[in-house]
C-alpha cells in the first residue's frame, strides 16, 4: 500500500481556517444521518440503533485509512438491503450474531482487495450492470417500504409479491399509519424544494412525531385510536450506553461467504464511484485501491460493535462537501458528533413513527433511482441495453448476492464481446513525396499493385475471423503484394495465425505474395515456433524498428522491385 503513516499523520494536522467549516459540516452529517442511519436498520432488519453505532465507528475510521479526502463511509440503502434479503431466514436471537460474522467477512474482503492493489479489476463491472443493479434497489427500496407506510402486513416473502399484494388489498390498509406515513412524505417533499432542504428528511420526521403525539392524544380525548401507528421503540429501545464488543461466528463463516463478496464488491463499486467523483484538495483524484483498504478496515471495526456493512455514500459525501467540508476532520469530526446527537435525542428517536422512517426510505430510493444513466444506456448500443435489464431483472427476482455474481458474469460477457470484435484494416495509400492517406480498404484487390494495410484492434478469437473477412478478395489479383502492418501487437492468437495462412495461401496461388510489417519481437517468436514464418519466407517478414514507417519503407521498395520483376 501506498498509504504512509507518517504523510497521513502530518495530513491530519489541523488547520485553525478549516477547523471552523468543518465542525459545521459535522454537525450538519450528524443531525441529518442519525434518521437515515436508523431508516437504514429497517431496511437490514436490526435494531435502529446499530445504524447509528455504524457511523460513529465506521465514519471516522474510513477518514483516516482512506486516500479521499472527502467520501464518506456510512451505512447506505443498497448495502443495507443486501443484508435484509442475506439475513432474512435467520432468527431474531442470532441476527446479531450473523450480521457481526457478515460484516467482518466485507471488511476482509475488502481490506484483501486494496492491499492486492484490485482498484483496476472495477474497469471489468460495466456501467449498464452497476446501472442495472442499482436502479433494482432503488426499486426494491421503493416497493419494500410500502407495507411501512401503509401499516398492510403482506404473507409473501417476495418484496415484489408483497408490493402487488398490497394493490389487490387496499382496503386492508391501517388509516391511521397511511396518514403519517403520507403526512411525513408530504413534508419531505415541500423541504427539499426550499432552503432547508439539507434538513429535510430529519424536520419531517421530528413533525410527523409532533403530529403523532398530538394526535394520539386528541384520539384518546375524541374516541380515536392511533395505537396502530407503530415507533421505533415498539422494534427496539435505543440504549444510552456504549456498544457491546462482539466477535464473528464460526459457524456462519462458510454460508455467509458469498453474500460478504456481494456486499464487499456492492460497496467498492459504489466508494469508486463516489471518490473519482470528488478530488482531493491538492486536485489530484484518490488511489482506488488505497480507498478498498480503507473501508475494509472500517468494516472490520464496525463488526466488533455489530454495525451495517458500510461503504462510500453518494449522499454522505455530497451532503459534508455542500456544508462546507475542508479536510478529513469532517468525517473525523461526525463520528463523535454523532455521539451526542444520540444522547441527547435518543428519546425523541424511539417515538419516531415507522411509516415515517418508510417515507424516508421512499423517497431515497426515489433520488436512488439512476433514470438518465439508464436512458443513455438504452440508447448507447442493444447490448449494454440488454445487460441492464437483465440485471434489473435479476436484483428484483433473484436473491441479491447471485444477481450481484450474475451482474458481474454480465460485465464481463460485454467486455469479451467488444473485445473480441474489435478489429479494423485500414488501407494506407502512399502518396509520392507527401504522408501516407488513410482509406477503407478496396474489396478487391488490385493485380500488379502494393497495397499496405494498417490492423487495429483485437487480433484474439472472432476479431481475427471478422477481420478476415474485411480483407480485401484476392481470389483473381494476379501479382499482387499486400502488406499487413502489426504495429502496436505485442501478441496475437492462434485464430489470426490461420487467417494469415490462408490468405497468403491465396497470394501465392495467383503469382502474389504477404508481407507482414513492423513485427513485434514476441509475434516474430511466435511465427517461427509455428512455422508460419517459413511458410510466409523471413524476407517478407519486417521487424519493428524505433523509428515510425521505416519497416513499411523497406517492404514498399521490396516489393515494387519484386512485382517489376514479375511485370516485365
Amino acid at each position: 500500500m501506498s498509504f504512509a503513516l507518517r504523510d497521513r499523520m502530518r495530513e491530519l494536522a489541523p488547520e485553525r481556517s478549516g477547523l471552523k467549516s468543518d465542525f459545521i459540516a459535522a454537525l450538519t452529517f450528524a443531525i441529518v444521518s442519525v434518521p437515515q442511519a436508523m431508516a437504514h436498520s429497517v431496511l437490514a432488519a436490526v435494531n435502529p440503533i446499530l445504524g447509528i453505532y455504524t457511523l460513529v465507528v465506521a465514519v471516522p475510521i474510513a477518514a483516516f485509512f482512506t486516500s479521499a479526502v472527502f467520501m464518506n463511509v456510512s451505512t447506505t440503502g443498497a448495502l443495507s438491503i443486501v443484508v435484509g434479503n442475506e439475513l432474512r431466514s435467520v432468527g431474531l436471537d442470532d441476527k446479531v450474531a450473523a450480521l457481526t460474522t457478515l460484516v467482518a467477512l466485507v471488511g476482509l474482503f475488502q481490506a484483501l482487495a486494496g492491499f492486492l492493489r484490485l482498484g483496476k479489476v472495477l474497469r471489468f463491472v460495466s456501467d449498464a450492470v452497476m446501472t442495472g443493479f442499482l436502479n433494482g434497489v432503488a426499486v426494491l427500496i421503493i416497493l419494500g417500504q410500502l407495507g411501512a407506510l401503509t401499516g398492510f402486513r403482506s404473507s409473501y416473502a417476495s418484496t415484489v409479491a408483497q408490493a402487488l399484494d398490497l394493490l389487490l388489498r387496499l382496503g386492508q390498509i391501517d388509516a391511521p399509519t397511511t396518514v403519517i406515513g403520507a403526512f411525513a412524505m408530504g413534508l419531505i417533499l415541500i423541504l427539499l424544494r426550499t432552503r432547508l432542504s439539507k434538513f429535510a428528511f430529519v424536520l419531517a420526521i421530528a413533525l410527523a412525531g409532533l403530529a403523532l403525539a398530538v394526535l394520539s392524544h386528541l384520539g384518546s380525548n375524541l374516541g380515536l385510536d392511533w395505537s396502530s401507528v407503530r415507533i421505533v421503540r415498539d422494534i427496539a429501545e435505543i440504549p444510552r450506553d456504549l456498544p457491546r464488543f462482539s466477535l464473528p461466528r464460526l459457524d456462519y463463516l462458510a454460508p455467509l461467504l458469498l453474500p460478504a463478496l456481494s456486499v464487499a464488491i456492492i460497496g467498492l463499486v459504489q466508494g469508486a464511484g463516489v471518490s473519482q467523483a470528488y478530488p482531493n484538495p491538492d486536485g489530484k483524484y484518490p488511489d482506488v485501491s488505497e480507498d478498498f483498504f480503507g473501508q475494509g478496515v472500517a468494516n472490520l471495526a464496525t463488526s466488533l460493535i455489530s454495525g451495517l456493512p458500510a461503504g462510500g455514500s453518494i449522499s454522505g459525501t455530497v451532503l459534508i462537501a455542500s456544508a462546507g467540508a475542508r479536510s478529513r476532520w469532517t468525517n473525523i469530526l461526525a463520528g463523535l458528533l454523532v455521539v451526542l446527537v444520540v444522547l441527547l435525542a435518543a428519546p425523541f428517536a424511539e417515538r419516531t413513527p415507522m411509516p415515517a422512517l418508510a417515507a424516508l426510505l421512499i423517497v431515497a430510493g426515489y433520488q436512488g433511482l439512476r433514470l438518465q444513466a439508464a436512458q443513455m444506456i438504452w440508447r448507447t448500443s442493444r447490448g449494454s441495453a440488454a445487460a441492464m435489464i437483465l440485471t434489473f431483472l435479476a436484483t428484483l427476482f433473484m436473491p441479491l448476492h447471485y444477481a450481484v455474481l450474475l451482474g458481474i458474469v454480465f460485465s464481463i460477457a460485454l467486455h469479451a464481446i467488444g473485445w473480441a470484435n474489435q478489429a479494423k484494416i485500414t488501407e494506407l495509400a502512399l502518396v509520392p513525396g507527401g504522408f501516407p492517406e488513410q482509406r477503407d480498404p478496396p474489396e478487391v484487390l488490385p493485380s500488379n499493385q502494393f497495397t499496405a494495410l494498417y490492423v487495429s484492434g483485437s487480433l484474439f478469437f472472432a476479431a481475427a475471423k471478422s477481420l478476415e473477412k474485411t480483407l480485401p478478395k484476392a481470389d483473381n489479383a494476379r501479382n499482387a503484394v499486400v502488406a499487413l502492418i502489426l504495429r502496436g501487437h505485442p501478441e496475437v492468437g492462434a485464430t489470426f495465425f490461420n487467417v494469415l495462412q490462408r490468405y497468403s495461401a491465396t497470394l501465392r496461388a495467383n503469382g502474389g505474395k504477404l508481407m507482414l510489417v513492423a513485427v513485434d519481437e514476441q509475434v516474430y517468436d511466435q511465427l517461427a515456433r509455428t512455422g508460419l514464418l517459413k511458410t510466409i519466407g523471413e524476407q517478407n517478414v519486417y521487424r519493428t524498428t524505433p523509428r515510425i514507417g521505416e519497416a513499411l519503407n523497406d517492404a514498399m521498395t521490396a516489393a515494387q522491385i519484386w512485382i517489376n520483376q514479375r511485370t516485365a
